[in-house]
């Protein structure tokens, strides 16, 4: 009987960050005209994200909640950037992505659930529920953070500035506050010696 194998290490670097590797890579090397790239990149990024997802099926057999959430994102809003030629949608996809999952996230720990643990028990084994809580709450905030990081940033500067942006800076932002977070989790628990790997669940 086939069972579902959660993917990690490279692969799972290869299914979440891979289809914005390749946003980026089309952007800066598409021999298109400046005016254009931002739109033959949206395209791209649509196709890798689709790619993506399908691998996630066929190799490991799911699609997490997340890639769903974030596929399903990326092809609405880069659909409507592309069909209505405004580069507007694509630029927003960020924030309206870090304020759904901020507000997620929020709903979690306001109802004694941190939703983190039913998407990534099994990447943080050992983990205590109150070191999930801390957790949750942590990404919450920096989440929020973003989302109007991303608003300041898009609404102020040039196109060519916020793909670089989102290059050099969110992304190691983003590592960073992940790096930043691991003291507290090996306080809590994380990868005790008799840690048992928690499966993700269904998001209630």
């Amino acid at each position: 009987m086939s069972t579902k194998a959660e993917p990690q290490g490279a692969a799972k670097l290869l299914i979440d960050l891979g289809p914005l590797l390749v946003f980026f890579l089309v952007n800066f090397l598409a021999p298109v005209p400046q005016v254009m790239k931002i739109f033959v990149a949206t395209g791209a990024f649509m196709i890798a994200m689709v790619a993506a997802m399908i691998y996630s099926a066929l190799r490991h057999r799911s699609i997490s909640p997340l890639l769903w959430f974030s596929g399903l994102m990326v092809v609405v809003l880069g659909g409507l950037t592309i069909w209505l030629q405004n580069e507007t949608f694509i630029k927003m996809k960020p924030t309206v992505y870090y304020v759904l999952v901020a507000a997620l996230l929020a709903f979690g720990l306001a109802t004694g659930r941190p939703l983190l643990k039913r998407v990534l028990g099994s990447t943080y084994p050992g983990l205590d529920e109150r070191g999930w809580l801390k957790l949750t709450r942590n990404w919450a905030l920096f989440f929020a953070f973003m989302a109007v990081l991303n608003e300041l940033v898009w609404r102020n500067s040039s196109t060519g500035f916020w793909v670089g942006f989102k290059l050099w800076g969110a992304l190691p932002l983003t590592f960073l506050f992940a790096a930043a977070n691991v003291p507290m989790l090996l306080k809590h628990g994380l990868m005790r010696e008799d840690a048992q790997p928690v499966e993700p669940g269904p998001v209630e």
